[in-house]
């Protein structure tokens, strides 16, 4: 009898203290993910402070308005601007649709195909690879052969870098939509690329836009692909065949001058690239909040 009795409150007094070493065991992760949170912020906020307080002071009608100029002479930022502006928009325009096609497949056309599997493999070599690496390549097939920089080769650096992200984020999303919706729409007798570009591509255009937004806003900051290819240029020039000034570039350029005013205009650069790289992912996330 007292046997059959202490067995139960044996297993009460086992359950008890697992339950006691799980809660302990919970309080330490916790308090490490806490502190690992924190600090992280800590890290960020101080990046952040560092560069308002120091690009704030760079700011001024003339970073807008005038152009890169010899120090002392009150230059501005506004030729590696457009020049930015330019290089990004083409290789956006060029990347996306070239993204979403292959993405398309993947998802749509070539589920377990060996093709599929290849293609993926190379998109996600691209995706992680350094984005130096993209721009020696580039310099090897559009700089080196062609005699000199341009602004083309930074466009096509660029443009690689947007590809396999606009690839990842099509796939990703054609993937999550219903089959049944699908069958529905190739059951009423459309053929399959009307349901593709009629149906499929709607119904995942929030989170299409969002990696193309996403892609945009990595290629803003890029500096190493640019140096091999696109190179910069002091002077005002919208030429693609020449070199082509760009914001992340000039950045590089003027940081480590010994030049104040150079020095106060790359602070204000980084904060402008800064603070755009960050609208693009608020405006991304809102757009896919949006459609949810």
């Amino acid at each position: 009898m007292s046997a059959t009795v202490a067995t139960p409150q044996k297993n009460r007094d086992v359950a008890a203290a697992l339950s006691r070493r799980r809660r302990r065991t919970d309080t330490v992760i916790r308090g490490l993910c806490i502190a690992a949170t924190v600090l992280g912020l800590l890290f960020l906020i101080s990046i952040l402070l560092t560069l308002l307080l120091r690009g704030l002071g760079g700011i001024s009608l003339n970073v807008f308005t005038q152009p890169t100029r010899p120090p002392g002479s009150g230059g501005g930022l506004l030729n590696p601007i457009i020049g930015s502006l330019i290089q990004v928009a083409l290789a956006t325009a060029i990347g996306t649709p070239i993204g979403m096609l292959a993405g398309t497949y993947l998802a749509e056309y070539a589920r377990g195909s060996r093709l599929g599997g290849v293609v993926r493999f190379v998109s996600d070599i691209l995706l992680s690879a350094p984005s130096i690496l993209i721009g020696l390549f580039v310099y090897q097939i559009l700089v080196l052969p062609f005699g000199g920089f341009s602004g083309w080769a930074g466009v096509a650096a660029l443009a690689i870098i947007v590809i396999p992200v606009v690839i990842r984020t099509t796939e990703d999303m054609l993937s999550l939509l219903p089959n049944t919706l699908r069958e529905s729409v190739i059951g009423l007798g459309a053929p399959k690329w009307k349901m593709v570009v009629l149906v499929g591509w709607r119904a995942a255009a929030s989170g299409i836009v969002t990696g193309v937004l996403l892609a945009v806003a990595r290629i803003a900051g890029e500096t190493a692909p640019l140096l091999f290819t696109s190179l910069g240029n002091l002077n005002w020039s919208v030429n693609l065949a020449q070199p082509m000034a760009s914001l992340p570039v000039t950045i590089y350029s003027y940081a480590g001058s010994p030049f104040e005013d150079w020095v106060s205009l790359a602070w204000a650069g980084a904060l402008i690239t800064t603070l755009s790289v960050l609208i693009l992912n608020i405006l991304a996330r809102s757009v896919l909040s949006a459609k949810r």
